[in-house]
C-alpha cells in the first residue's frame, strides 16, 4: 500500500504559502521586547493540527540592540496558537484572534510567568490561564501523593474534597473566561478543549434504563459540539489532530461500512476552507492507508476515501503517484471483504495423480492434468482458498501447520481447502507431487491456476495468501494468519 509520505518538523521551519485571512482588520503589527537579547533573529509561526512541535513559518525579524523587534504585514494572520521561536531552542506560545496590533515583553528568565501583554486582553487571558493550570497541576499532584501514602480513611476523604474543590475552580474559571468573552478567540479554544458532558440513561417508572445505547449514540452524535473542525484557527493548535484520529479510532463503530459514512461527515464538516480540505485529503488518506496495513478489512474504507476524495481534489500529487495509486485500488478492489470471490478457473488435480506419480516419473513431471474447476462447484459451508509455492521457505511451515490445524473442522463445520499450488515449470510442478505426498495432504482439494490474471485479481504479492469463502463464495476474511483459523471460523460458524 502506497502512503502519502508527510513532512513533519522538530524544531525545524515549514513554510506554507496561501493561507486565507479571517479577519477584516488591516494586517498585523506585532512589537516584542526581549532585552536580554540583542542583535538575534526571531521567527513567528502558528502549530499545525499535531502534539508535536510541527508548526508553520509565518514572519521573522531581527532584536535591534536593545531587544526590540516588530513583526508586521499588510495582511492580518489567520489566527489560532502561533509561537514565537528565540535562539538556543526557546520560545514562547500566543494567541493570535481579531486584535493583531499589539506589544509583548518577555524575560527569558521564565518565558511563562514573567511575560506581559499590551493591548491583548486575548494573551493576558491566555496566560492568567496557563499560570492558573500550572499552578493547580502542581498541588493536585501533591495531593495524590499525600492520599496514596496516607493510611487514614478520613484523611484521604478530605484530600478527595480538596481535590474536588480544585476541579470546582478551574471549570468555573474556564466557563466563566468563556462565557464573559464570547467574542475571543481564547473561548473557542477553552471551549474546544472541553469534552461534551453526557447525560443519563433514560429510565422508565421503576428506575429500569430504557435505552442502553443512549449514552453512547449522544457520545457519538455530540462530539465535536464544542470543537468546530471548519475553524481554521483550531487547525492552528497542537489538538486538532488528535481530535480527528479519536473520533475516527474509538469513537466511531470499527466496521468498513459505517466508517465510509463517517469519512462523508467529516468532509461535510470542513466548511469551505481550503486549507483544512487539503490537510483533511492528507490526513484521512495518510490514516486509512496504515490502517489498510495493519487491520484486515480496513483496505475498504481506504478505496472509499482514495476514489472519492483523494484523487479527484488532491490536486498536488503528480500523476505517477495517482496512476501508481489507481493501480494498487485495481488490484485491491475485487477482493475486498464481502465481495463474491473473483472468476478463477482451476484445475484440479485428483489424490489418485499424487499417488501414481511416486512410482512413476513420467507422471510427476507431466503438466496435462487435472479436470477444470470453477470456485461455484464447491459445496461447503465455508472454503480456504490458499496460494502457495513450494520453493517458498515460509509455505513449507505453514502448510502442513494448516493441514493439521484445519484437519478437524473439515467435516465438523463442513470445510473443505483449495490448496492453489502456483505452478510455473516442470521441476517446480515434481517439486509439488513431492510435497504433497510426504505431508499426505489428501483430504483437501490440490490445484493449479488456468488464468494467470489470478496474481492481480486475488493480490496475490506473497506467499501463502489465504481468503476464507462463506458458502455462498463470498470472501468474509483475509491475509488471516494459520493459527488464527479455527478460532475465526468457529466464531463465525456459532453466529
Amino acid at each position: 500500500m502506497k502512503c502519502m509520505k508527510r513532512r513533519t518538523v522538530s524544531f525545524c521551519i515549514i513554510i506554507l504559502f496561501g493561507v486565507e485571512a479571517l479577519f477584516a482588520q488591516k494586517g498585523y503589527e506585532i512589537k516584542v521586547k526581549i532585552p536580554a537579547l540583542k542583535d538575534s533573529s526571531i521567527v513567528l509561526a502558528h502549530y499545525f493540527a499535531k502534539e508535536s512541535l510541527t508548526f508553520v513559518t509565518d514572519d521573522t525579524t531581527k532584536l535591534d540592540k536593545n531587544g526590540n523587534a516588530v513583526f508586521k504585514n499588510g495582511k492580518p494572520l489567520a489566527g489560532g496558537m502561533y509561537i514565537v521561536i528565540l535562539p538556543k531552542k526557546r520560545y514562547f506560545d500566543l494567541f493570535i484572534g481579531d486584535n493583531q496590533h499589539f506589544s509583548i515583553e518577555a524575560d527569558t528568565s521564565d518565558l511563562v510567568k514573567k511575560i506581559t501583554f499590551q493591548g491583548s486582553e486575548e494573551n493576558r487571558l491566555f496566560y492568567e490561564y496557563r499560570n492558573l493550570i500550572t499552578a493547580q497541576t502542581v498541588l493536585v499532584k501533591k495531593l495524590n501523593e499525600q492520599r496514596n501514602h496516607s493510611t487514614y480513611a478520613s484523611q484521604k476523604d478530605s484530600i478527595k474534597q480538596v481535590l474536588s474543590a480544585i476541579n470546582t475552580e478551574v471549570t468555573g474559571y474556564i466557563k466563566k473566561t468563556i462565557d464573559t468573552n464570547p467574542k475571543l478567540y481564547i473561548s473557542t479554544w477553552l471551549k474546544s478543549l472541553q469534552e461534551v458532558e453526557i447525560p443519563p440513561f433514560p429510565r422508565d417508572a421503576k428506575g429500569n434504563v430504557i435505552d442502553s445505547t443512549f449514552q453512547y449514540r449522544y457520545w457519538h452524535n455530540h462530539f465535536f459540539d464544542n470543537f468546530n473542525l471548519a475553524d481554521v484557527r483550531l487547525l492552528h493548535t497542537p489538538f486538532y489532530e488528535k481530535k480527528l484520529t479519536y473520533y475516527l479510532d474509538k469513537v466511531i463503530i470499527q466496521h468498513p461500512d459505517t466508517i465510509c459514512k463517517e469519512i462523508d461527515l467529516i468532509m461535510t464538516k470542513r466548511g469551505d476552507n481550503d486549507e483544512i480540505y487539503r490537510y483533511l485529503l492528507g490526513t484521512l488518506y495518510n490514516h486509512y492507508a496504515n490502517r489498510a496495513n495493519e487491520i484486515v478489512g480496513m483496505d475498504a474504507p481506504f478505496i472509499y476515501f482514495a476514489e472519492k476524495y483523494y484523487l479527484p481534489n488532491a490536486t498536488w500529487v503528480d500523476t505517477k503517484f495517482k496512476d501508481d495509486l489507481k493501480k494498487d485500488i485495481s488490484r485491491i478492489k475485487p477482493n475486498l471483504i464481502g465481495n463474491m470471490a473473483p472468476y478463477l478457473p482451476l484445475a484440479e488435480i485428483p489424490v489418485s495423480h499424487f499417488l501414481q506419480a511416486k512410482s512413476d516419473t513420467a507422471v510427476k513431471n507431466s503438466m496435462q492434468i487435472g479436470r477444470t474447476m470453477m470456485l461455484p462447484e464447491i459445496k461447503a459451508k465455508f472454503t480456504i482458498l490458499i496460494f502457495w509455492e513450494v520453493d517458498c521457505g515460509h509455505c513449507q511451515k505453514e502448510i502442513p501447520l494448516l493441514y493439521d490445524s484445519v484437519r478437524p473442522l473439515l467435516q465438523d463445520k463442513g470445510v473443505k481447502i483449495v490448496a492453489i499450488h502456483m505452478l510455473t515449470s516442470a521441476e517446480g510442478k515434481a517439486k509439488w507431487v513431492d510435497f504433497v505426498n510426504e505431508h499426505k495432504l489428501y483430504d483437501w482439494i490440490n490445484a493449479t491456476p488456468l488464468d494467470y490474471a489470478y496474481k492481480e485479481t486475488y493480490n496475490v504479492m506473497t506467499t501463502p495468501t489465504i481468503y476464507i469463502l462463506d458458502e455462498n463464495k463470498r470472501i468474509i476474511m483475509k491475509r488471516i494468519g494459520i493459527k488464527q483459523i479455527p478460532d475465526f471460523i468457529n466464531r463465525v460458524a456459532k453466529k
